[in-house]
């Protein structure tokens, strides 16, 4: 085993965790991180690390890639279909019928904020890590260690103001009543900033530890969210910056546990089940515990809960010959189990005996093994080097190279086993190449969502899609949680996003 594979492993026993972890599920402002005194706790580098490694831990809760959150984008970006025994809970998300008393939605903005005061309870403190001596820590790992806090700081950060707008911008535990919310373009400014300083101060993906964020997360981070600002040739920048990557071979190799941290990897969730599950039901925010494993198979397994299914229309997106396709469904006639088992048409049957057309391969153990059990190792990516390849093709599109943004499309297109596009394509039809690539290469990725979203077509696409109840004027945003507006003095009812 890879050591520190996962890296919450060696934060649960140390006191830095639990003090950091102490923050009321009613109200994150009523508790101070630094209250641990950086004094006596930041001395060694072992310390240290342990702070920045509670950071991580809040990305594998349920509220985020350990069960909703892929629930939650895609059923929103109609990508599953859902069968008939999924939980009424999770169909608010397809059905769009969620309001501010949504628990999950809590949860969510609960384990973000959680993650953003452990990230800064490293940062607020950068001043006594930069203190200790050479010998105790070069300069080059106290940067490196500040910069993976500032680099989580603002993927926690853009989880939240991509889905709630204006929040709480909380960078030290001064404000025991609680924040107002902040302008979404100070948020971004915040994140910006932070992925600057990451991509400057982290270690390249070679000689970083597996599982840490390093340089090149950082650099397609940034051209991410610039790309997203629509600063464009500042993205192509950033996305040119990144060395060292490419495209797996076999596009699911993207997606087997045996396979992580590959050439395609840029940032990716760890999940390890050898180091633990007993807590993984009861590890919603709090990012603390055995609960090193996701349910991603479980849920969505053909073999198992089956709760979704891909819908017709991603399904109906695949060209023929694409063999993303066999790498992101299973059908009919298709093996597991090593090639020893094969799935028959009952297999297809939801609880009322209807057959589903086909089911979600990605991210399933049914590759090696016959069933799934509440529980997967296999990490989830994040930022895939394919999906940077189509988003610098969707800038360069924008700066007016389209023979360049079509080239880049084609490196994308050869691995699915496709013919490549002509290079004298216009703007709008480079543009239309980029939509239709990015739903499938990244179909079931919880992107396609805030794909629609920021070329301002989900008011256009998606009411066009099964039963969906999509509302522009509402639906661009979730509400802000009953529960922030009931605890938090400086934000109120009127304070709440429109439509909730």
């Amino acid at each position: 085993m890879v050591i520190m594979k996962k890296i919450k492993l060696i934060t649960t026993f140390l006191l830095g965790l639990m003090v950091i972890n102490s923050c009321s599920e009613e109200d994150l402002g009523l508790v101070n991180p630094n209250t641990l005194s950086p004094d006596t706790f930041f001395s060694t580098e072992e310390q240290v690390q342990s702070a920045v490694n509670a950071a991580y831990a809040n990305l594998q809760t349920n509220a985020l890639y350990g069960r909703l959150i892929f629930y939650m984008l895609d059923n929103m970006s109609q990508e599953n279909a859902g069968n008939g025994q999924q939980e009424a809970d999770k169909r608010t998300y397809a059905e769009y019928t969620y309001n501010s008393t949504n628990q999950f939605i809590a949860d969510y903005w609960d384990s973000c904020y959680r993650g953003i005061n452990k990230a800064n309870f490293v940062i607020n403190n950068q001043d006594r890590i930069n203190e200790l001596s050479e010998a105790i820590l070069s300069e080059t790992q106290k940067n490196k260690f500040i910069g993976e806090a500032r680099f989580l700081r603002a993927h926690y950060y853009w989880l939240l103001v991509t889905r709630f707008g204006d929040i709480p911008l909380r960078v030290d535990g001064s404000s025991p009543e609680g924040l107002p919310r902040s302008p979404r373009e100070q948020v971004i400014d915040l994140i910006i900033d932070d992925l600057r300083f990451a991509s400057s101060n982290l270690l390249p993906k070679s000689e970083e530890q597996k599982g840490r964020a390093n340089r090149g997360a950082a650099q397609a981070f940034l051209g991410k969210v610039l790309l997203y600002e629509g600063e464009y040739s500042n993205a192509l920048t950033s996305f040119r910056a990144m060395s060292g990557y490419g495209l797996e071979t076999e596009y699911f190799d993207n997606f087997r546990e045996e396979t992580e941290h590959g050439i395609e990897s840029v940032w990716e969730v760890e999940y390890n089940i050898n180091l633990g599950t007993g807590n993984k039901w009861d590890s919603a925010v709090i990012g603390q515990g055995a609960n090193h494993a996701n349910f991603r198979g479980q849920d969505y397994g053909v073999l198992n809960w089956f709760n979704v299914y891909p819908s017709d229309d991603l399904r109906a997106e695949f060209e023929a010959g694409d063999n993303r396709f066999q790498g992101s469904f299973y059908v009919v006639g298709d093996t597991y189990n090593n090639g020893a088992n094969t799935l028959v048409e009952s297999d297809f049957a939801e609880n009322g005996g209807n057959i589903r057309p086909a089911a979600w391969r990605k991210y399933q153990n049914y590759y090696k093994q016959t069933s799934e059990n509440e529980e997967s190792g296999i990490n989830i990516k994040i930022i895939r080097y394919s999906d940077v390849l189509l988003m610098m093709a969707e800038c360069e599109n924008e700066v007016g190279t389209q023979s360049a943004a079509v080239g880049l499309i084609n490196q994308v297109r050869a691995r699915a086993g496709l013919a490549g596009l002509s290079t004298s394509l216009s703007k709008d039809q480079v543009f239309q190449a980029i939509i239709h690539e990015r739903k499938v290469e990244l179909a079931g990725e919880q992107v396609r969502f805030d794909d629609l979203l920021r070329w301002n077509l989900a008011g256009s696409v998606l009411p066009g899609l099964s039963e969906n109840r999509f509302d522009p004027s509402k639906h661009i945003l979730w509400p802000i949680p009953d529960n922030e507006i009931s605890t938090n003095a400086n934000i109120g009812p009127g304070d709440q996003n429109p439509g909730y």
